[in-house]
């Protein structure tokens, strides 16, 4: 895990306290944090597991899936297991290195989930707009090198959080009212002045946000422009469709996520606990629902799942054609 450079403060304890006001109710409340969790789980292992087993699904589509969902399993488990220690043993104590480090891979990974998004819809338009040219542009290794490139933009924005926050004294009241270390949360236990902190975190937030929406919003410009153009009707559903699980996957992503930024700093007049339910499933219900999505709508992951599901009940049955 990264060793960040922190202050005399390494030792001090902070206390995560759930979900505000609902205390009493964290057992009920983990029955459907660890049910979407598990869910999630094991959708996005599954989708990992059939594209890297199938060779007919290293292409750059399923590789963007697996992105995907590497960027999913990673944004959940960076927050959930430490929310069920708290809903199930009371666990709430956490070091402020500890802290740090779940904030830092918290916002790296949906960072990431971001960028993903992002080349998903460079994705389509090429296929799309360019589809004699699409085995060209978009190859394997080309697709590899934007999740890289979408990974170190995520390690370069998202480092000055935790360093950020690490140079601020605590205040007395160590008690965050969340479930993780979320940026915005641990700057209000902080004494000292945290304008810069408070300051970076949003606008990296629109930053990101504005500058990913931006290209998606220009793909889909393109796509729809070339949509139009084309005389069969047929054609433009078939195009269209190709599309639907991706704008699942966005309205998923930046409406609510957007919603819960803003609120969370400026919404005084929404109930505390509110903030934290919303914020928890925004990052939650995604990472359960995308492979789901992507599985129904996409019929070749779709075949290849059933397939393998077959094999595992059948693990001695051959493939019969009958003549």
């Amino acid at each position: 895990m990264a060793d960040f450079n922190f202050t005399p403060y390494d030792s001090s304890i902070l206390i995560l306290a759930g979900i505000p006001n609902l205390e009493d109710a964290h057992i009920w409340i983990s029955i459907p944090f660890f049910m979407v969790y598990i869910m999630a789980l094991l959708g996005n292992i599954t989708v990992l597991f059939v594209v890297g087993k199938e060779q007919t699904l290293h292409k750059p589509m399923y590789l963007l899936l697996c992105m995907l969902a590497l960027a999913d399993i990673g944004t959940s488990t960076s927050f959930v297991p430490k929310a069920l220690c708290i809903f199930w043993f009371n666990l709430t104590s956490i070091t402020v290195k500890g802290c740090l480090t779940q904030m830092f891979f918290f916002h790296a990974f949906s960072t990431m989930h971001s960028a993903v998004l992002v080349t998903m819809a460079i994705d389509r338009y090429v296929a799309i707009c360019n589809p004699l040219r699409y085995a060209t542009i978009l190859s394997n290794a080309r697709i590899a090198k934007l999740g890289l490139l979408g990974m170190i933009r995520a390690v370069l924005f998202i480092l000055p959080m935790p360093l950020l926050v690490s140079r601020q004294p605590l205040c007395v009241n160590r008690i965050i009212p969340h479930t993780y270390c979320d940026h915005i949360a641990v700057a209000k236990v902080l004494c000292g002045d945290n304008t810069g902190s408070r300051m970076y975190g949003l606008v990296l937030a629109f930053l990101v946000i504005g500058f990913d929406v931006t290209l998606i919003g220009l793909s889909y410009g393109l796509i729809i422009r070339t949509v139009l153009r084309l005389s069969s009707q047929e054609a433009n559903q078939k195009a269209l469709n190709t599309c639907t699980a991706h704008i699942c996957a966005l309205l998923m992503a930046y409406p609510v996520g957007l919603f819960s930024t803003l609120a969370h700093r400026y919404g005084e007049d929404i109930a505390l606990h509110v903030h934290v339910i919303l914020s928890n499933f925004h990052y939650l219900i995604p990472p359960m629902l995308n492979p789901i999505i992507y599985g129904v709508k996409t019929k070749e992951l779709r075949d290849k799942v059933v397939k393998n599901i077959c094999r595992m009940h059948s693990p001695h049955a051959t493939d019969f054609k009958p003549e």
